[in-house]
């Protein structure tokens, strides 16, 4: 979603740039053109390395800029050139331009269908029907919670994380204690031993329940200790089907982390 924000905000300054070039300083259109083309990477290019959003994201907000520059000098040069009796025109620039028009307006419905979904009219055409008529969601907000390696720098803390915790020897077992469906609370426990058999006691036992399709269903819970070593707490799955379990152990500076799934039933 920021990139429908970005894009359009760009593209709105560079016409403000462009005209103020034209109408203040009387420069050419294809002069004015290039000191926005040119400005448009100069500012952002370094935004984007600062809060790097990606190579595509990038890759798409130059091009996007460019040819914005591109239509401005094309668009006002034609103008220019058709008050001066001079305006020969050429279906080569107007093709490139209707392309890129076309691609972001495609791009941008794709962005908007993978966070909100389809519209329910469409839905309703293309997506099958359930038995029990269920509702579909298609929208995919996502969700990478092992995507360690996109930085080297987290990728190198977690294998030290990793080889602590098998140095450690903690037993963690973990599980529902009553049959878990939606909207019914079920009682959640997870049980922590070290090498030794014994309970660990006074730990902060915490985590979430991540929803692989919709990270806005994501469940974070805080266990309490009932007896040594034993924690349990009381949750409502909002919603039925598979769901990736993160759980978090913390003892003084030692961080002992499990990952496992679980179903919810309807």
């Amino acid at each position: 979603m920021q990139v429908l924000l970005t894009i359009p905000f760009g593209v709105t300054l560079q016409i403000l740039v462009f005209l103020m070039l034209r109408r203040v300083l009387r420069m050419q259109a294809k002069a004015a053109a290039l000191i926005v083309a040119l400005a448009s990477i100069a500012l952002y290019v370094p935004y984007a390395i600062l809060d790097w959003p990606g190579a595509d994201v990038l890759a798409l907000h130059l091009a996007i800029y460019l040819v914005a520059a591109y239509a401005l000098g094309l668009i006002t040069g034609y103008r220019d050139a058709s008050a001066a009796g001079e305006a020969k025109f050429h279906w080569a620039p107007t093709l490139i331009i209707a392309f890129f028009v076309v691609l972001v307006l495609f791009d941008s419905v794709l962005v908007v269908v993978a966070t909100r979904g389809l519209p329910e009219p469409v839905a309703r055409v293309l997506l099958p029907q359930t038995q029990n008529q269920r509702d579909i969601s298609s929208a995919f907000p996502g969700v990478v919670d092992k995507n360690f390696q996109k930085k080297e720098a987290l990728y190198n803390d977690y294998l030290k994380q990793a080889q602590h915790q098998q140095a450690r020897g903690w037993l963690v077992q973990k599980g529902w204690l009553t049959p878990v469906r939606v909207g019914q609370p079920a009682q959640f426990q997870v049980t922590v031993n070290d090498r030794t058999g014994a309970g660990v006691q006074g730990a902060l036992v915490q985590g979430s329940f991540l929803r692989p399709a919709d990270t806005r269903l994501d469940q974070r819970f805080e266990l309490a200790e009932s007896s040594p070593g034993v924690y349990q707490g009381e949750l409502v799955m909002p919603a039925p089907g598979d769901w990736d379990l993160v759980l978090e152990i913390r003892k003084g500076d030692e961080l002992h982390e499990v990952r496992a799934k679980t179903a919810v039933a309807e």
